[in-house]
Parts: structure tokens; C-alpha cells; sequence
């Protein structure tokens, strides 16, 4: 069965750092685009980092330089290394895996379309509350 679970998440201070793992179980993780994305209340869903198989990666933009995604995958688990936290980084954060199609690239667009793809996993969700 597919089984994501996450980690990680929590309150933390303005400039602080956070280290978020997913662990992937029940399926073929190093062949899927992941990622992580966000959202905070009221907000929209925003994609955060992006991994592709090929070891590609793509941050969104306000996050560039203090994020750091990764992968490994003898252990099936993601990371995101977040540091230099600031309030604007509160949110719930969740994993995602997606199947590209044909010669899609691994991206951000592609991990926030995850719900509507037909191959694709994401998890709970992991709070991130950063305070100024």
C-alpha cells in the first residue's frame, strides 16, 4: 500500500532552520517527480521545490538559496532542508509525487496539479510556523 509520512514540521523562531523528511512506502519513488508544497490559511496552494529523477531541481522564488530539496533514495525519503525561516514561510507543508508525462519536466506547476493527475501521492501535511 502507498504510505507517506512526514516529519519535521514545527514552531520556530525567525531566522531559525527546520529539516522536513517524507518517507515513501508502495511505489516506485525514484521514478516520480517530487517536491514539496505549501499553504497557509487563506492563501493559495504554492509549489516550494521541485526534484526530478534526473536530479533537477527548481525552488520557487522567494525561497531560492535557503531551501534545499533532496532525495535518497536507499531510504525511499525526501528532504527539505529550509533555513533562514521567516514569517512569510508559515504554512502547512506537504510531499508530493507525480508521474510526469512524455517529455514533461519536473516542476512546480506539475506538483500542484497532483490531485488532478492520475499517478500521483502526496501526505498529511506538516505544519511550518515561523515567528517574527
Amino acid at each position: 500500500q502507498v504510505e507517506l509520512v512526514e516529519s519535521g514540521g514545527g514552531s520556530v523562531q525567525a531566522g531559525g532552520s527546520l529539516r522536513l523528511s517524507c518517507a515513501a512506502r508502495g511505489f516506485s519513488y525514484a521514478t516520480y517527480c517530487a517536491g514539496w508544497f505549501r499553504q497557509a490559511p487563506e492563501k493559495e496552494r504554492e509549489g516550494v521545490a521541485a526534484l526530478g529523477s534526473d536530479g533537477n531541481t527548481v525552488y520557487e522564488d522567494s525561497v531560492m538559496g535557503r531551501f534545499t530539496i533532496s532525495r535518497d533514495n536507499a531510504e525511499n525519503t525526501l528532504y527539505l532542508q529550509m533555513s533562514g525561516l521567516n514569517p512569510e514561510d508559515t504554512g502547512m507543508y506537504y510531499c508530493v509525487f507525480a508521474r510526469a508525462s512524455g517529455r514533461e519536466r519536473c516542476s512546480l506547476s506539475l506538483l500542484i496539479s497532483a490531485p488532478a493527475r492520475p499517478h500521483a501521492y502526496w501526505g498529511r501535511g506538516t505544519q511550518v510556523t515561523v515567528s517574527s
